[in-house]
């Protein structure tokens, strides 16, 4: 059907062989969501694709979402453009999961590139699954009772604390009220164990004191950056990235200033975390 390359033990495999330019027969496809599930991210390269085609190809996941903070492309505003300019360089610097602020957070996300610069922007990727495998069964099991805030205002604080910020951003911080999820979810499709804090917007433990809090946090986003955990992606033009949003966390290598660097993005929307 295709031939898949693993970039890295944890997760990760380069498939090649599929036009997605063109509809993905349901055996195809469903081959390409199995292997999302078992892999949690899947890279495509030299794929030109369409707006309209980025589109469906992300629809054939599941119903979509939009983002509250960024541009979008003109006629798709579920289309995220995540730009990085020398004027206006991205502020995105932390590991993270996309978007957990939402109380259904993205089960998933199709990056397609646009601009890359000569060197440097690669993105690494890393599994929450080999993250919470990792852990000792003590350390599993303390957890397991435990929730955690996640707060969009949080994840965009520096966007907020510029000049205008708070104006612009003030229907998102309203529309997105902190939620709360499980430190220790169930994957709903492999039915594995995935550790689900992040820095960029996970705040507190709620069943722990502040300083406990900040300490198990602390400790568990040094752990999450692990290098078994992880692999590295080096992007070219027309490449096209999907990762299972429940399993993983992602960090963009923001080497590359003052090139100008574009992808466009869209999520797919999820279930309630359990």
């Amino acid at each position: 059907m295709f031939t898949v390359k693993p970039l890295a033990a944890a997760l990760g495999v380069e498939l090649s062989g599929v036009d997605l330019t063109s509809e993905l027969t349901p055996e195809v496809f469903q081959e390409v969501r199995r292997l999302l599930v078992e892999h949690q991210v899947i890279f495509f390269r030299d794929q030109d694709i369409s707006p309209q085609q980025h589109h469906d190809l992300a629809a054939s996941f599941g119903p979509l979402q939009t983002h509250p903070a960024y541009g979008t492309v003109d006629g798709f505003p579920e289309i995220t453009i995540l730009e990085s300019t020398a004027e206006n360089p991205s502020k995105i610097e932390a590991w993270h999961t996309d978007m957990t602020f939402r109380q259904h957070p993205p089960m998933g996300a199709v990056l397609r590139s646009k601009v890359i610069p000569e060197q440097g922007g690669d993105t690494l990727w890393a599994s929450m699954t080999a993250a919470y495998d990792a852990l000792s069964a003590q350390m599993k099991e303390f957890l397991s009772g435990l929730t955690a805030e996640h707060d969009f205002s949080w994840g965009f604080k520096e966007s907020l604390a510029e000049p205008g910020g708070r104006e612009r951003l003030a229907q998102a911080v309203a529309n997105n009220p902190p939620v709360v999820h499980p430190v220790i979810r169930t994957h709903p499709e492999s039915a594995k164990k995935v550790l689900f804090v992040n820095s960029l917007f996970t705040t507190r433990i709620l069943e722990l004191e502040k300083q406990e809090s900040a300490a198990l946090l602390e400790f568990l986003y040094e752990h999450v950056t692990t290098p078994e955990f992880s692999c590295r992606f080096n992007w070219e033009p027309n490449t096209i990235a999907i990762w299972d949003n429940r399993s993983t966390q992602h960090k963009p290598i923001n080497d590359y200033f003052p090139a100008h660097r574009m992808l466009h993005r869209i999520v797919i929307d999820g279930d309630m975390p359990y």
